[in-house]
């Protein structure tokens, strides 16, 4: 499964990279702005989104329809936030998104949810 991770925060993006190592068969992306993941969707097609909400370039939110129009079709998307879990759902739910990670992230949880949805994606051609 294809990830594409979107943080500034460089600690969060080394984290997400750690889950996604112990989730296994996931190959990852990430950008720390909105720009660079409108860059990178360009040649990396992402089976799941997961964007931080507030970006210095434009926030979460707004990201995720732009790049669900790039890409061309209705990519699975978290909201990744440290804002409470209520501002955060609202947002999500609002959004398009479908759901949100409040931070600090439950990486038990992360994890779970990674390794499901690795399980049911497409596989990851060879290189």
């Amino acid at each position: 499964m294809r990830v594409l991770y979107v943080d500034d925060d460089r600690v969060n993006a080394v984290l997400f990279a750690e889950a996604c190592r112990v989730a296994g068969a996931i190959e990852l992306e990430c950008a720390d702005s909105g720009s660079e993941a409108h860059e990178l969707v360009a040649d990396f097609a992402p089976d799941l989104l997961v964007i931080d909400l507030h970006l210095p370039d434009t926030s979460g939110d707004r990201l995720l329809p732009e790049l669900r129009r790039g890409l061309g079709r209705d990519v699975p998307a978290f909201l990744c936030t440290a804002d409470p879990e209520a501002v955060g759902r609202a947002i999500a739910v609002a959004a398009g998104f479908d759901g949100c990670w409040c931070k600090p992230l439950d990486l038990a949880a992360l994890i779970a949810e990674l390794r499901q949805r690795a399980a049911a994606a497409r596989p990851i051609a060879a290189p």
